[in-house]
């Protein structure tokens, strides 16, 4: 049976280096909570492969197009995927995605968020199936966010042994 990094290098897609932090950034939490069979992940932009903070930057609406956010929601998830892997080994002891929470930063009257995250949503099933794939989901606007990024994706997954 295909791995989930199987699947990924089928799809030609490649994970970042987990984030590394800029200098002087100083979070109180973890990006990446593990508490028994559950893993929390805190709200994540993308990174460069360099594990370096890339964004996406501005307002989607405004500075970005709806197609473009969609395209850098998937690369969310990869980075997600990324500090995921750090943390459980390998992306096989996902038994299932609970939940998934995007945050768009819009413009005044942008009601499309739904879609920018489905490029979330979209990356996770074709890498994991739907059966562990399929996740509940809330997409919401937003005035701003940390650093001026453009989404933040936090969500839940469960692990096995």
């Amino acid at each position: 049976m295909a791995t989930p990094e199987d699947k990924l290098e089928e799809l030609g897609l490649k994970l970042p280096q987990p984030t590394r932090l800029p200098a002087g950034l100083h979070l109180p939490f973890t990006l990446v909570n593990i508490r028994g069979e559950r893993v929390l992940f805190s709200g994540h932009p993308k990174n460069a492969m360099d594990g370096s903070l890339a964004g996406p930057f501005g307002v989607v609406g405004a500075d970005m197009t709806t197609e473009q956010g969609y395209a850098e929601a998937r690369e969310v998830a990869l980075s997600v995927l990324a500090n995921l892997k750090a943390e459980i080994g390998e992306l096989s002891r996902i038994t299932g995605w609970a939940r998934v929470f995007g945050m768009v930063t819009s413009a005044p009257g942008y009601s499309d968020q739904h879609l920018v995250v489905d490029g979330f949503s979209d990356l996770v099933i074709d890498v994991f199936g739907k059966d562990v794939g399929r996740h509940a989901r809330s997409a919401i606007g937003v005035a701003g966010l940390p650093l001026g990024f453009a989404m933040e994706i936090e969500g839940e997954v469960l692990i096995g042994h």
